[in-house]
């Protein structure tokens, strides 16, 4: 059985190899090992570290994770049988390509990069959520204030506005006016009488005089009026 290894690459390899019509309704193995400096008439399954495998439907497959530099021996093999010389090739792979280098680097970079960014914007949505959560906290203590204050302003006015009145009420001059009104004397025929205004330089004088002297004088000043 002929195997054929083409575009061989720092790292990937494609390895193809013809039909085995015992291995149609079963699998290929394939199995490779670095470092194989020395060919043998038979290899033993265990000296190989990697080993794949393959439906029987198919003839090819891609060797990736390859180390650059690196001699390989690649074997191929239906089901689990031990591979044999003329199953086995050997290969090796290419540098790594500068760009191909700078390229995982840019890669790398801008992983990192845009990783770093969404880790700060998410620390940046939580630092803006924390600050406005706590202005509107404040914001909203300083109105429950200033509503309390508010309220305590109109009671303490509601409050004054109302001592106001009561002093207003209870002034001397106008208990005076109040005892006036009610002292004004009704005539006999149930005229109103306008009260009399007692001039104290005549308080002697009418202190001194009869009752019925009073009531001619009471009569004379009501007869004036």
């Amino acid at each position: 059985m002929v195997i054929t290894v083409q575009n061989v690459t720092a790292n990937t390899a494609m390895v193809i190899w013809p039909t085995i019509p015992s291995c149609i309704d079963s699998f290929y193995s394939i199995m490779y090992q670095a470092n194989w400096n020395t060919m043998t008439s038979a290899y033993s399954r265990e000296h190989f570290q990697r080993q794949e495998r393959i439906p029987g439907s198919r003839t090819f497959y891609i060797v990736e994770n390859l180390t650059p530099l690196t001699t390989y021996i690649l074997c191929v093999t239906c089901q689990s049988a031990n591979p044999s010389s003329d199953q086995c090739k050997i290969f090796h792979t290419l540098a790594q390509d500068p760009s191909s280098v700078n390229s995982k680097k840019k890669d790398l970079a801008l992983g990192i990069w845009l990783t770093s960014s969404i880790i700060l914007l998410i620390i940046a949505c939580i630092f803006l959520y924390g600050c406005l959560h706590i202005w509107w906290r404040k914001r909203q203590e300083r109105a429950r204030a200033l509503n309390a204050e508010s309220d305590d302003r109109d009671k303490r006015q509601t409050w004054e506005n109302e001592e106001k009145s009561t002093e207003t009420y209870e002034k001397p001059g106008l208990l005076l006016v109040n005892e006036d009104n009610k002292a004004e004397d009704i005539s006999t025929d149930g005229s109103h009488v306008a009260p009399t205004v007692k001039d104290p330089s005549t308080t002697d004088e009418t202190n001194s005089l009869t009752p019925n002297d009073q009531e001619e004088a009471a009569v004379q000043q009501t007869a004036l009026n």
